[in-house]
């Protein structure tokens, strides 16, 4: 092992040449970075440069015209990613109630929860039968928490490109509940301007909303943008907030990227020509492979669904997605987002490119074709008749009855903790997150008491990658000492 491994794997993996379909959006094309010098730019804060946490100058101005882009009031420069925007926003609210946060939310508005302190009011996603996913939320259930919260944090889009009915939310929150802010995490929707895609947060009036501009415009990974309006946020709050939580010596080449990243946005046409292309695949898949499309709009909470997210259940097929994948990427050189043991989600960004899209059309297809489902049976061992089809999932395999509440998050993280077997530990309470990934929903959120609903999945002997629970392999958990 030498010192070169980290660089030598990277050069090694650019040099299989895959086809991106994954973060970040620019997809390593270098048109985005024109006129930016490297290493040249790296630099501190220097005269003229302005300053990031007290913005006067260039980094004013550049802000100043992404909040005109994107529809806003005022827009952060974000270089510690979403993430930090998302913990910034619960540090500006005050602690006059619980803050309403779906179950299926990105862990770090979980992580935002302990900084803050906040009590928490759960929502349950909904989970779409047909590809065993969190992809909808329903609204009712949502404004049916509103009375006394603090504020209602939102998801939309979700990974997968579902989005909620956040214009009827919004619509409910201005008529019965004015002065409830709605916070929304626009992580996976930073591309949302203009007719091709679902109205953005803040254009349906959402009070702040989070951008993670790298994951499908040209900024650089990390760089995210948080933008705000109206004044049910307390802005001064905030600012300290994000000046608390972000780097006192950022990245000129990620602010640089972000501005850049503004400006791609206002790029409209190059979607269309990827949106014809999506067409084509849809229609040539029709009822050959399920996938995530606008007849699942109007349904199972889901309103609309953004195309350039395309989720592709392999279930029909009879065949798990890691073989899929499997042969996608070695035939074709196709690289997806992520998969599960049924899904694989393609993500497009202001990088890819039509070409790259009939690729993928030519990769799907592929996989209808009986050279790939002998290759398949014979690589992985699996048949295709009736009873070797892949398992049934339960809803409860997935999310669980939510655990009751003993702790806030914030006081089960700083209470005092010991590991203990898992089969010792029902009726503790969890000093623990855990979330199987995907989706990445907690099955358990520390400070919450550990049901034999819980333990029965943490119990499963199902292959799964685990996030937040430390010693997996060892099916031990830690508890709250005393509780």
């Amino acid at each position: 092992m030498g010192l070169s491994d980290l660089r030598d794997g990277l050069r090694s993996y650019l040099e299989k040449g895959y086809c991106s379909f994954h973060t970040p959006g620019h997809k390593g094309r270098q048109e985005f970075f024109c006129g930016v010098d490297f290493p040249g730019s790296d630099l501190t804060e220097l005269p003229g440069l302005d300053m990031l946490h007290a913005p006067a100058g260039i980094i004013a101005e550049a802000q100043a015209k992404a909040a005109g882009i994107f529809g806003a009031e005022e827009s952060f420069f974000l270089v510690n990613g979403a993430t930090v925007g998302n913990q910034a926003l619960l540090l500006a609210l005050p602690d006059t109630g619980p803050v309403l946060v779906s179950r299926a939310a990105h862990r770090s508005v979980f992580s935002g929860l302990i900084l803050s302190g906040h009590r928490v009011t759960y929502a349950r996603p909904v989970i779409h039968p047909e590809f065993n996913l969190p992809l909808g939320l329903e609204t009712d259930e949502i404004i049916g928490a509103w009375a006394g919260a603090a504020a209602c944090y939102v998801t939309y889009p979700t990974y997968y490109g579902s989005c909620c009915d956040l214009e009827a939310l919004l619509k409910a929150r201005d008529e019965d509940f004015p002065r409830l802010p709605v916070l929304v995490d626009q992580a996976h929707g930073a591309h949302y301007l203009g007719a091709l895609f679902p109205p953005g947060a803040l254009a349906l009036g959402a009070d702040a909303a989070v951008h993670s501009t790298h994951k499908t415009l040209s900024a650089l990974t990390q760089g995210a943008m948080l933008h705000v309006q109206g004044q049910r946020l307390d802005r001064a709050r905030l600012r300290q907030g994000l000046e608390l939580l972000q780097t006192s010596s950022p990245s000129y080449l990620l602010l640089a990227s972000l501005e850049q990243g503004a400006d791609s946005a206002l790029v409209q046409g190059h979607w269309e020509e990827l949106r014809l292309e999506v067409e084509q695949i849809h229609r040539g898949l029709e009822g050959r492979l399920r996938l995530l499309d606008a007849k699942d709009e109007q349904t199972l909470g889901i309103a609309q669904v953004d195309w350039s997210k395309i989720l592709v259940n392999t279930r029909p097929l009879g065949i798990s997605a890691p073989v899929c994948v499997e042969f996608l990427r070695r035939r074709f050189g196709i690289e997806p987002e992520l998969w599960d043991h049924e899904n694989i989600l393609f993500l497009l960004g202001i990088g890819s490119t039509p070409a790259d899209v009939r690729l993928l059309r030519r990769g799907l297809e592929s996989l209808l074709e009986p050279e790939f489902r002998h290759e398949a049976g014979v690589r992985s061992g699996v048949g295709f008749g009736k009873s070797n089809r892949l398992k049934p999932v339960l809803p409860a395999m997935l999310l669980p009855p939510l655990p009751p509440q003993r702790l806030t998050p914030r006081q089960a993280f700083f209470s005092k903790k010991r590991l203990v077997p898992l089969s010792e530990s029902l009726g503790h309470t969890s000093g623990e997150t855990i979330s199987p990934y995907p989706p990445g929903i907690p099955v358990v959120v520390m400070g919450e008491i550990l049901t034999e609903e819980v333990l029965e999945l943490l119990r499963s002997e199902e292959e799964r990658l685990w996030q937040g629970w430390e010693r997996a392999g060892e099916k031990r958990i830690w508890i709250v000492e005393d509780d």
